[in-house]
């Protein structure tokens, strides 16, 4: 299966995240925010990013913006409660700055884990 990174601040949700990826087979890291995340990549190079967008020390979009122009065979996934329920403007923001997918927060397992399939299928 595919070698997985999460970057996100909020400890719970990475830690469900990582149970539901490794309950289906991959590999996952795990980074507190994009600073950690970018060294994660460099060490490890892995074949998705998941990441959140508000984050310290280096958001979302400047993540998946380093990342397009460091790596760009990595697939990206972007997750995001702001705004509120049903604004997606800073998911479109992540996926005109190139996230290959976003994820409205809350989102379902089920959802979860068809955009990675998704994704890593893409690649």
């Amino acid at each position: 299966m595919a070698r997985i990174l999460i970057i996100d601040d909020d400890t719970n949700l990475r830690r469900v995240m990582r149970k539901v990826l490794e309950r289906a087979g991959h590999t996952v890291y795990e980074a507190e925010n994009g600073l950690r995340g970018i060294e994660v990549v460099e060490r490890e190079l892995p074949d998705l990013v998941v990441t959140d967008l508000l984050m310290p020390e280096k958001e979302g979009i400047e993540t998946i913006v380093e990342l397009r122009e460091r790596f760009p065979s990595i697939g990206i996934i972007a997750v995001s409660g702001a705004g509120g329920v049903g604004d997606r403007g800073p998911l479109i923001d992540a996926e005109l700055f190139g996230a290959d997918a976003a994820l409205p927060k809350p989102f379902s397992i089920d959802d979860f884990l068809g955009a990675i399939d998704s994704v890593l299928q893409e690649g």
